[in-house]
């Protein structure tokens, strides 16, 4: 007779199986895939961001013969959208580095929540064996398994457990 059964939750197996990807994994399919990374990860540069600035500086000096229109043209149409994309890129992907790490620390902490648990459900079988023993010492029943928790497996709650 045990006072306690423990069920390991299924989760438990499959998280050691399948670990958190980084937003880089993600996009390692196929040739189209990795053109697209390929363009994202040149254009997302800031040294792009100052090739686009240099480009659009050659349109200015028509810009500026033309009056107050082409020139608000020129900041917006040209400067603003060519530069802004790469700026913008870039920040994207340092904001994708510090999700990604965050998403790994995430879980390194849950892995170790989880190995100090199990370490508590070992503590607490080796005290379960231990007042068994003294139980059947003394000859007194431990029969109190309708008042403890843990009777149900964790499949038998329901996906929400």
């Amino acid at each position: 007779m045990s006072l306690y059964d423990y069920f390991p939750h299924p989760r438990i197996s499959s998280r050691q199986a399948h670990p958190p990807r980084t937003v880089r994994e993600h996009h390692k399919v196929g040739f189209n895939g990795t053109l697209a990374k390929w363009i994202t990860e040149g254009v997302g540069t800031m040294w792009c961001a100052y090739a686009f600035a240099a480009l659009s500086l050659v349109a200015l000096p028509q810009a500026i013969k033309g009056g107050a229109l082409p020139i608000v043209q020129w900041i917006s149409q040209t400067f603003l959208q060519l530069v802004l994309l790469s700026v913008i890129m870039v920040g994207q992907q340092v904001i994708s580095a510090a999700s990604d790490e965050r998403a790994v620390q995430t879980y390194q902490d849950a892995e170790t929540i989880l190995h100090e648990q199990q370490q508590v459900q070992a503590h607490l079988a080796a005290q379960d064996a231990l007042l068994e023993e003294l139980a059947a010492r003394l000859d007194v029943s431990l029969d109190c398994s309708a008042d403890l928790p843990g009777k149900t497996p964790p499949e038998a709650m329901g996906p929400e457990n």
